[in-house]
């Protein structure tokens, strides 16, 4: 259990709110789901294996049997390796929901051996950050409607060591560093924080708010890559790992703590905000990396999705 670890004590209440969580069937993306059906939200689980997510689902219900004013639990497909399945849980999602509340891109990948995504993207930058940003495209026109909105982007404090190499952004070209392509993925996903809270502002479209935040070490299935060196470092600093339910924490407060409800474009760790990287401040790179981003997932330079449906 991490010594050191940001608790959010709000009870804020989310009746009548709807939130999609992606890579809810386990780790902090299932402690969030938890959290967000104990306040009375209807709760969209987006996951790779369905029968994974329903079984997660199965357990959280099992495990509030006796709860009052819980929410729902939906279960939708949601494959972040692929382009496809991104389109196709979007456009189930706004066929379905009458609202979108809160959206929690959460899922991810670390460290993993070399690899390519359906559509070929290097596997951390194609699932952390364009999967996510495809995602957070197609469904913003509802979220726009449904305001007050937040969105939460969950990065790491890995993004203080990456750097987006616009040349060779799917690592087709340098040698190969797993940690490398996480500390990039991770970075994008700080940017393009950025980056959408610019242009939601350009667009003079208020009350949708995007936080980016470290969640911690956090034991769970996301370590599962660690070479034999980070496993060693793992055991020796043990007593600083947090478990799933405080490293979602973070997300959590992000996602209702009234003391940010007017913050937005910021990065938390437990639960406060905190300092980025200069790397993460630099907002040539934010809007260069949207529109490479728009390429890369099929989508027109003039894309537009700050209007309501």
């Amino acid at each position: 259990m991490g010594l050191f670890s940001g608790k959010c004590v709000s009870k804020a209440r989310l009746d009548g709110k709807t939130a999609v969580v992606t890579g809810a069937n386990t780790g902090i993306g299932k402690e969030t789901v938890k959290d967000f059906f104990q306040r009375g939200a209807r709760v969209i689980v987006a996951c790779r294996n369905l029968d994974k997510a329903n079984q997660a689902v199965e357990d959280i219900k099992k495990e509030f049997s006796d709860g009052e004013n819980l929410g729902e639990l939906m279960v939708t497909q949601l494959d972040l390796t692929s382009l496809k399945s991104v389109r196709n849980c979007a456009k189930v999602i706004l066929e379905t929901e009458k609202r979108i509340d809160l959206l929690i891109n959460n899922a991810g990948v670390m460290m993993c051996p070399e690899g390519r995504t359906e559509d070929g993207f290097e596997m951390q930058f194609g699932t952390n950050h364009l999967g996510h940003f495809l995602l957070t495209l197609l469904l913003l026109p509802k979220i726009c409607q449904s305001t007050p909105a937040r969105i939460v982007n969950v990065s790491s404090v890995a993004h203080k060591y990456g750097c987006i190499d616009f040349e060779d952004l799917n690592w087709q070209k340098r040698k190969y560093s797993s940690l490398g392509a996480y500390q990039q993925s991770k970075l994008a996903n700080i940017l393009f924080t950025k980056e959408l809270v610019r242009r939601l502002a350009e667009a003079n479209v208020t009350g949708v708010n995007v936080y980016s935040l470290h969640p911690g070490v956090i034991r769970t299935e996301l370590g599962r890559h660690l070479d034999y060196r980070l496993r060693w470092l793992w055991r020796i600093f043990s007593f600083l790992i947090k478990t799933p339910d405080q490293g979602a924490q973070t997300t959590i407060y992000c996602a209702v703590d009234e003391k940010c409800a007017n913050e937005t474009g910021l990065y938390y760790a437990d639960c406060a905000v905190a300092a980025v990287a200069p790397a993460a401040q630099n907002s040539v790179d934010a809007k260069r990396l949207w529109d490479e981003s728009l390429k890369l997932v099929g989508l027109e330079p003039n894309y537009n999705p700050f209007t309501t449906v």
